[in-house]
């Protein structure tokens, strides 16, 4: 073991391994910093260039991008409210607000600094356990998965926000989304609307673009004002390092359980961040911060999604199973420099695991380090009028959804699903636990149809089933009392109060006016609830035993929620169950200025609406052309020099991404006419 050790620090202080490692994570930066991208693409652009490599310099280049994706997409998360990829979602629920109050410069410096230190614990809890690592996770079988996919739905209670009955709802909603298409244990198709896009689901970035960034754009149209308002304090960039000094245990624990999460194969790192923000609102003593701006729900994802990449190399080296999307490229890359992944990684091959291990822990110093750099330079991006901002963010955002499939139903996937996250947001259902019961779903469902044929119910009696369903248990009563001190006043909704919230912090009821849309939004979820019963009563009894239980289950909850609103004169005090977005509902009645961008949330929420219409009838290029110049003409009133110089900028940037990543551009119905490649915005 001593001469792996060596041999891997001789690998480390090599020049050329370290020039490698330093291209991937500039590569890795520049990828992750576009959002909705992540890792994959990075990696798959780095396969061509692989052949004539050494392994330990290929290696390094691909560990380098892989490492930095959880960093470097925290720039939009934290800036824009858009989630740069599936492992910065639930950095948004705090960094947003954050930016939005002029401390961008203090959440970015305070996440890449928790970034450093859980990719490096990462790294050195697997120095130290990499060994013992193949016996622990050849314990956890289908029961077992399933046990911790119960428990990330756990969080749910946690994210609901206020209203605990909507929160349910909600996350049953997301259940039912991640359901669509086929059943994983029978193939069967299942709530596809007759829509061929929807055999295989619904594409988790659009779902994540949707719920997140639409609703945010919008609101941010309607105001017509920056993202922040304020000037930022130079302090704040030393202030967010402290932050993570001030609370070093919390970074501690929530990389050792990203690491923990990581390393189990099949469960991926989409549930990571939500597990780490739900686990620092349940053990903090002040929730009442929690959604509104609190840095500690800023370092708890971020300081456990970085330590999952290092624990996701477990099963990637040891098995040969990839635990994410990102790590089954790496994989692929390995293959293609001859390295089998297995056994050998621990034995033969010692000193190439070591090597990736500890390239994995400089890349992050390295990642880390620039981005601090450019923290508080590109933090004055908030402060720009959002008028100029917003064409550009609307653009990329359906850029980056239309990498999902590649497909023109990819944007009107991303408008459908932003209008849900517009009517979440509006009336106080939450987005995460949605999104939670989203990325659940599949697995959850997968793991209990394959534990039911193995083991039976007997799989309630695994010893490991026994810890993880202790920990649930757990889980849920943290949660619930969590809601009961909520409803004392010692606390807030820790994802949606912003929007639910006056500025003395109490809670908002709707006036009887706004009754009447939410029960109309009810309706439609109990309608779609109704077609997921009959869909699933037509399968066989594997293929409809999760949809059918969870779309029954949240009939009830909505039915519940129908009855609380036909009756509010008489339960006034239940306005725990009314909560609202009371801002948003108000738009169109306010006046001045900002009335009038605010007449508002539908009329801003069109943009999308305008660039999906013109990209389907010219192609993705020329729409973005004709989007550019309409909104900054017609919405920002800029001069037209301004105008068509930032229009060029824009359209030769798109025309360059689709090269590099080689995407076939949607060209649109005139594509059907004219075979005009430059005209028609298709790369070929």
């Amino acid at each position: 073991m001593s001469e792996a050790l060596l041999t891997a620090l001789a690998n480390l202080a090599t020049l050329e391994h370290l020039f490698h490692l330093a291209l991937g994570v500039m590569l890795g930066l520049a990828i992750g910093a576009f959002p909705g991208l992540g890792g994959i693409a990075g990696l798959a652009i780095m396969m061509p260039f692989l052949y004539g490599m050494d392994t330990v310099s290929a290696l390094a280049t691909l560990v380098g991008l892989v490492a930095v994706i959880p960093t470097s997409d925290t720039f939009t998360s934290v800036l824009m409210g858009i989630p740069g990829s599936s492992a910065s979602q639930a950095t948004v629920l705090d960094g947003f607000p954050l930016s939005q109050q002029g401390r961008a410069a203090r959440a970015l410096a305070a996440a890449f600094t928790a970034s450093l230190m859980g990719g490096i614990v990462g790294a050195a809890i697997l120095t130290l356990f990499v060994q013992v690592a193949r016996p622990l996770i050849l314990t956890f079988g289908s029961a077992e998965l399933f046990m911790l996919a119960l428990l990330g739905l756990s969080m749910v209670g946690v994210l609901s926000g206020a209203s605990l009955v909507k929160g349910l709802a909600a996350c049953g909603l997301g259940l039912i989304a991640g359901s669509i298409g086929g059943a994983p244990a029978t193939g069967e198709f299942r709530m596809t609307f007759g829509i061929d896009y929807l055999y295989d689901g619904l594409p988790l970035v659009i779902v994540g673009i949707g719920l997140f960034a639409f609703p945010e754009i919008t609101e941010l149209l309607r105001r017509n004002r920056p993202i922040a308002s304020s000037r930022m304090p130079a302090a704040d960039w030393f202030e967010g390092i402290r932050d993570v000094f001030r609370n070093w245990f919390l970074c501690l624990r929530c990389a050792g359980l990203g690491t923990l999460i990581g390393a189990i194969p099949g469960l991926g790192g989409t549930v990571v961040d939500w597990i780490a923000y739900g686990h620092v609102v349940q053990t903090a003593r002040d929730k009442s911060r929690f959604g509104k701006g609190d840095i500690r729900g800023v370092l708890a994802p971020e300081s456990a999604n970085n330590a999952k990449e290092g624990g996701g190399l477990v099963p990637t080296l040891l098995f040969g199973i990839p635990g994410s999307g990102a790590m089954a490229v790496f994989l692929g890359g390995m293959v293609l420099l001859g390295i089998e992944a297995g056994p050998a990684m621990v034995s033969s091959d010692l000193d190439l695991t070591y090597t990736i291990i500890w390239s994995l822990a400089l890349a992050n110093v390295l990642g880390a380090g620039s981005c601090m750099l450019l923290a508080r330079p590109i933090a004055r991006l908030t402060t720009i009028p959002f008028n100029l901002l917003a064409p550009f963010m609307i653009v990329v955002v359906s850029f980056a959804a239309y990498q999902a499939t590649r497909q023109f139903m990819d944007l009107a996937a991303l408008l459908a699903i932003g209008v849900l996250g517009v009517l979440l947001r509006r009336f106080g259902w939450s987005r995460p636990a949605f999104l939670i019961g989203f990325v659940l779903a599949p697995q959850a469902e997968g793991y209990l149809n394959l534990a039911v044929q193995f083991y039976g119910w007997g799989m309630l009696a695994r010893p490991g089933v026994v810890v993880i369903l202790g920990i649930t248990v757990v889980s849920v009563w943290l949660g619930a009392r969590g809601q009961r001190g909520r409803g004392r006043g010692v606390g807030s909704a820790p994802t949606e109060s912003m929007a639910a919230a006056t500025a003395d912090g109490s809670r908002r009821s709707p006036p009887a006016r706004h009754v009447g849309p939410q029960l109309a939004f009810v309706g439609g979820a109990i309608a779609v609830l109704l077609y997921a019963v009959w869909s699933s009563l037509r399968l066989s009894p594997l293929g409809r035993i999760f949809p059918l239980s969870v779309a029954v289950a949240t009939l009830v909850l909505c039915v519940a929620l129908v009855v609380v609103l036909r009756v509010r004169p008489a339960v006034s005090s239940a306005n725990v169950d009314l909560e609202y977005d009371a801002d948003a509902a108000k738009g169109a009645e306010q006046s001045g200025s900002e009335a009038v961008a605010g007449s508002g949330t539908w009329r801003s929420a069109g943009w999308f609406g305008v660039l999906v219409a013109a990209v389907g009838v010219l192609g993705f290029l020329p729409g973005a052309l004709v989007f550019f110049l309409t909104f900054l003409r017609r919405k920002a009133q800029q001069p037209w020099g301004l105008t068509l110089a930032l229009t060029a900028c824009v359209i030769v940037a798109l025309a360059a991404a689709a090269n590099l990543l080689l995407v076939e551009l949607p060209g649109g119905l005139v594509a059907e006419y004219v075979d005009q490649p430059w005209l028609t915005g298709q790369v070929r």
